[in-house]
């Protein structure tokens, strides 16, 4: 029975139905936003979401079961704990002061097409694995915005005390000049003080923008194909001794049935014969 709940966690037809569980209950979840409908199939979406709560459950089951007896094995993958905390969490009763929580735990179901689809998995770990490396970056971004947000208001402010009134609003026009979000406006309003102020937000643009950006993606791309060799490394590891005795057991199986049909075609053979 443990090898049949292995086989049926790791089927490829088992994955992409969970997926499709998961986007139903993404509808479930969106159409409970609706008045209209929350009215008029308040019940159908309860028990729908009884279900698929239930399917979840009995998905973990299975990949407990097919790690059975080291059930640790399952906790010991961070995919593994993510799902399991969001079924406890949708556990919690959906009335009295929980509600707020249920409900925001429901949402959470959708989340979990991150766990259930490889490539996003890879993304977000490389994500993760880019948040030290981002950090420098933040910090060079910081120091830029800083020295600008200072020159910047001690250039503007007499003229557009709106934008460059102090340090705080000086970096907030600066972070909506970093987004290209109508920058010009605020260039040329600074132009008609200082006719030179366009050398002060086209090297922000270019410092800010482009040069911050790539090294964003930069970083990114560097821990993506780190995540990637370690994912092959991961996929190139030498069986487990559980893996080893399925395998064995599976090709003692097939034999024994490979000799059982022998068996039976060489009676037939003699009497054509």
């Amino acid at each position: 029975m443990q090898s049949f709940a292995s086989r049926i966690v790791s089927h490829r037809a088992f994955e992409y139905f969970i997926i499709a569980i998961i986007l139903v209950s993404a509808v479930l979840i969106g159409m409970e936003t609706s008045e209209a409908l929350l009215a008029e199939y308040g019940n159908l979406l309860l028990w729908g979401n009884r279900i698929v709560l239930t399917i979840f459950i009995i998905e973990a089951v299975l990949k407990m079961w097919a790690l059975a007896p080291t059930v640790g094995r399952y906790f010991k993958d961070g995919w593994n704990v993510f799902d399991f905390t969001i079924i406890l969490l949708a556990l919690v009763p959906s009335t009295g002061e929980f509600a707020m929580i249920a409900r925001l735990a429901r949402l959470l179901r959708v989340l979990r097409l991150i766990s259930a689809i490889p490539e996003l998995r890879l993304i977000v770990a490389t994500l993760m694995k880019s948040i030290p490396s981002m950090g420098n970056i933040m910090l060079l971004m910081g120091v830029i915005f800083y020295i600008y947000a200072v020159a910047g208001q001690q250039l503007f402010h007499a003229h557009d005390p709106q934008h460059w009134g102090n340090l705080g609003i000086s970096l907030l026009t600066l972070f909506r000049i970093v987004t290209l979000e109508d920058w010009t406006d605020v260039m040329y309003t600074a132009m008609e003080m200082h006719p030179l102020s366009w050398i002060y937000f086209v090297s922000f643009v270019i410092m800010g923008t482009f040069v911050i950006i790539n090294l964003f993606i930069a970083v990114v791309l560097n821990n993506l194909e780190e995540a990637k060799e370690e994912r092959l490394k991961e996929l190139r590891q030498p069986p487990t001794r559980d893996c080893l005795l399925r395998e064995l057991d599976q090709t003692q199986k097939a034999l024994e049935q490979l000799r059982k049909q022998l068996g039976e075609t060489k009676p037939e053979r003699l009497h054509q014969e």
